[in-house]
């Protein structure tokens, strides 16, 4: 169960504790157990300083509590406060990567003919660029367009494989499975089940997907579709 720490103080010196951030994670580098961290100042009291640190678990985090270097580095920080760090150790019972959600519904609902999932899920000037196409598809209507002539063709599906967040950014590990049920780029439907692995990098603005990056085996697919040579 993935476990958070919050450390609560109170400093004239915040510059002093994001040092002592950097040499904890360079002096720490190859051994410490937490995955996660942020600081933030209180925009009402600015010399109110949190910082959240994650952790895989909190048998994990005992693990790094007993480093040297985090002993070393938390007795510093103490002196830099005014009173005491305060400590809240929370279970996360729920979290929510909903940019992440945003994207499984966007591919996984259009394989299956929602194309109302595009009206709502990206911005009107959205824009697509993918390699294995002569240019940038921009818009909507031109993203709906582009999936039904990929649907005419192919009775298809998309395994969502992995997906990681990054702020505004979601990258997506996905399989594309499809049945080849009609004429594709002048070959006529064969049967054949075609797959295809690859990732795309979504850019969120303002709740919508706003721009994408793709990359997938496009010449692995015309291979098994024998439009290429094995």
């Amino acid at each position: 169960m993935t476990f958070l720490q919050i450390v609560e103080c109170r400093t004239e010196q915040p510059d002093q504790l994001n040092r002592l951030m950097d040499d904890w994670i360079e002096q720490t580098a190859g051994r410490r157990t937490a995955t996660h961290a942020t600081v933030g100042t209180d925009r009402a009291d600015a010399k109110h300083i949190v910082e959240i640190v994650e952790f895989p678990s909190y048998e994990a985090a005992m693990r790094n509590s007993v480093l040297p270097e985090t002993d070393r580095i938390f007795r510093e920080m103490v002196a830099l406060c005014e009173e005491p760090p305060t400590f809240t150790d929370l279970d996360v019972m729920r979290e929510d990567q909903l940019n992440m959600a945003t994207v499984r519904r966007l591919l996984v609902d259009t394989a299956a003919g929602d194309m109302s999932a595009i009206d709502e899920l990206m911005a009107p000037d959205y824009r697509d660029h993918d390699p294995s196409m002569a240019g940038d598809t921009v818009g909507p209507a031109a993203v709906k367009e582009m999936i039904e002539g990929y649907r005419r063709s192919f009775d298809f599906t998309f395994d969502i494989q992995g997906q990681l967040a990054d702020g505004d950014q979601v990258a997506t590990r996905w399989m594309w499975r499809g049945t080849h049920t009609g004429e594709f780029m002048g070959m006529p439907a064969s049967g054949k089940t075609i797959e295809a692995a690859g990732m795309t990098m979504f850019r969120f603005e303002d709740g919508r997907v706003k721009e994408g990056w793709w990359s997938w085996d496009s010449v692995g697919m015309m291979r098994q579709m024998g439009m290429m040579p094995e």
